[in-house]
């Protein structure tokens, strides 16, 4: 996938920057706290899913299945695995504009701070709840446990504590290819349309192999939902032209496809069915509204409690799922509450639970950890 000047020479040359989106200060807030805003919908998305539109072990902390207890919300619910796709179209979009003008150790440190400390208290809030209540979930052997401290137990084939965790990897991987590709020689105009258009023929390609490798590195199921996050962003900042909504639709015809094959079963997993027409219209939405965010429509979202949804999002996508359904299974079977009542209670718990991480976690340590990496590099230097 290397590239060479010849071929930067011949991509199109950016807008002119008067045709550019308004980069003012109000619009640059309005921007980010619509975006948190996307980021808490699609996490409620995910958890909507795992507490009612699946079965399996969260079935087991209801007691019966959600479809039972839940008809209607079920219904929609089951559709709620596809906020991780709205999140990666999203992280497209932000890792692109978080990345502008940064060196590699800068883009290096900025992702290592703001993934990992609230990812470790994730793993150890996790591993102590199974080991309390195993009933729910079993605690991990220890060197699988060391092994989740990396992020990397996925390829290693070690047990994951988070079972949301497998969406990391797939961050983790788009991060790596941004970095050695774009980052690592400057982000501009042109190498990010390189870089999406290299990305999704090589994708195409990697259809027609059949190999693991390649499948792992280029991730053909999520690469459309990063590739158009990566455009739209450039739609923002420069405004939009045929080559840039021409990688944008064909990102969402990819990226449909991919969601459908993937996510569309008849039958239903656990009695559950999605429809593929629903599961089509979802994607189209995820990308219009990034879409609408990134053409300036949603300045009107200027609530400032956006901004602290969008610091929420993160914890609480950590440790939802199997803080979670403990936390049904002692409100439900053990205290009795009503399953309203039990959604609700245990939805504001984890709410609540990754304010608390944000606030004495990530907003502490974070930065000790940037700069803690920043000085041993310059010490090393």
């Amino acid at each position: 996938m290397a590239v060479s000047s010849p071929t930067l020479d011949a991509v199109p040359a950016p807008p002119d920057r008067t045709t550019a989106a308004p980069t003012t200060p109000t619009d640059h807030r309005s921007r980010l706290l619509a975006l948190d805003g996307l980021r808490l919908v699609a996490a409620l998305m995910v958890c909507l899913y795992h507490y009612t539109g699946r079965g399996g072990t969260v079935s087991e902390s209801w007691h019966q299945s959600p479809a039972t207890l839940f008809p209607a919300l079920s219904r929609l619910s089951v559709y709620g695995c596809l906020g991780v796709q709205f999140f990666f179209v999203i992280s497209g979009f932000v890792i692109c504009m978080s990345s502008w003008g940064r060196t590699l150790g800068d883009f290096f440190r900025s992702r290592v701070s703001r993934l990992y400390p609230a990812y470790w208290v994730a793993l150890v809030l996790v591993t102590a709840a199974s080991l309390v209540l195993p009933v729910v979930i079993a605690p991990v052997r220890p060197d699988e446990f060391l092994v989740n401290l990396t992020m990397l137990q996925q390829p290693m084939g070690a047990t994951r504590v988070l079972g949301v965790c497998w969406t990391l990897w797939a961050e983790v991987r788009f991060y790596a290819l941004f970095a050695l590709l774009v980052v690592v020689r400057g982000v501009t105009y042109r190498r990010v349309v390189l870089f999406c258009s290299v990305w999704t023929l090589a994708v195409v390609v990697c259809r027609t192999t059949g190999n693991a490798l390649t499948d792992q590195i280029l991730m053909p199921e999520y690469a459309p939902f990063f590739i158009g996050g990566l455009a739209l962003y450039l739609v923002h900042r420069f405004g939009g032209n045929l080559l840039l909504w021409g990688i944008v639709a064909v990102s969402l015809l990819l990226g449909q496809s991919e969601a459908t094959r993937g996510l569309w079963h008849p039958a239903g997993h656990f009695g559950f069915h999605r429809d593929p027409y629903v599961v089509i219209l979802i994607v189209a939405l995820a990308f219009a509204t990034v879409a609408a965010v990134a053409l300036g429509r949603t300045r009107w979202a200027s609530w400032p409690w956006l901004t602290t949804a969008g610091a929420l999002t993160y914890p609480f996508y950590l440790v939802h799922e199997h803080l979670g359904w403990f936390a049904i299974r002692v409100l439900r079977r053990t205290l009795g509450l009503s399953p309203g009542a039990t959604l609700g209670a245990t939805v504001l718990a984890m709410l609540l639970l990754a304010w608390l991480i944000h606030r004495f976690v990530e907003e502490p340590f974070g930065p000790r950890l940037r700069r803690a990496l920043k000085a041993r590099s310059l010490s090393g230097a």
